[in-house]
């Protein structure tokens, strides 16, 4: 397999508050990997770091072997990188129809966009039935699929997920992962940060656990599911 992202050593913060420290690690196509860690750990500051909405202090952030780090958000869409925010970030006064036509604004071609459109009702059906309804008045569940599906409007190689179980009813996070699910099996490579690290270690092929901003461990899911340390102080047992 080839390695689509690779992250090198890279130091990211807000100002004078460091987050991250030399975090590295690489995801190759096809694979399903996860991020887990206690909040305030950084999970989500990777994610914006990759997408291109912080910029690394030092390090590198290869994509497809061409470097990314810097680059601003519309230019890393461009490359091929999705990116689904914890707070899903929709456009609340737009219909679900406009929000996903928002998602594709770097799809040129018409067919495509018919495509992409009917593979989102497919996946999340009842996206379809609200089609015309706004945003702001849809369920926690509704808009976490919403902001999914114009994640993949534009036909992202790489899909960076953030908290998609956070606010969500059990069975709304079951419909929500097995979105996900159907994507890999679509050839989207994803990279997940779930606070859940039952679900999470359940679901994808590899974890990385990042503490106080820094990689700690790295093996595969199964085997982070049954190491002590990620027992203890992140599965409760």
């Amino acid at each position: 397999m080839n390695v689509l992202l690779d992250v090198k050593n890279i130091d990211v913060g807000y100002g004078f508050l460091q987050v991250l420290w030399e975090v590295s690690f690489t995801i190759e196509t096809g694979e399903y990997v996860c991020l887990i860690g206690p909040n305030g750990a950084g999970k989500s500051t990777t994610l914006k770091s990759i997408m291109g909405l912080l910029a690394p202090k030092k390090g590198d952030i290869l994509f497809k072997g061409e470097p990314i780090a810097g680059l601003s958000g519309n230019k890393v869409c461009q490359k091929g990188i999705g990116y689904i925010s914890e707070g899903a970030n929709l456009f609340t006064g737009m219909t679900v129809r406009e929000n996903l036509l928002m998602g594709a604004y770097t799809v040129g071609n018409r067919k495509q966009l018919k495509e992409n459109l009917d593979f989102v009702f497919t996946l999340f059906p009842r996206l379809k039935e609200r089609e015309k309804q706004l945003a702001g008045t849809m369920s926690g569940g509704e808009r976490k699929m919403l902001a999914i599906g114009r994640g993949m409007m534009a036909t992202p190689s790489l899909l960076l997920v953030d908290e998609p179980s956070l606010g969500l009813a059990p069975l709304v996070t079951n419909d929500v992962f097995k979105a996900l699910d159907v994507l890999r099996e679509k050839g989207v490579t994803l990279l997940l940060v779930e606070q859940n690290a039952v679900k999470a270690l359940k679901v994808t092929n590899r974890g990385y656990v990042l503490e106080k901003g820094k990689i700690v461990l790295h093996e595969k899911s199964l085997d982070l599911a049954k190491n002590d340390h990620v027992k203890t102080v992140f599965l409760g047992v």
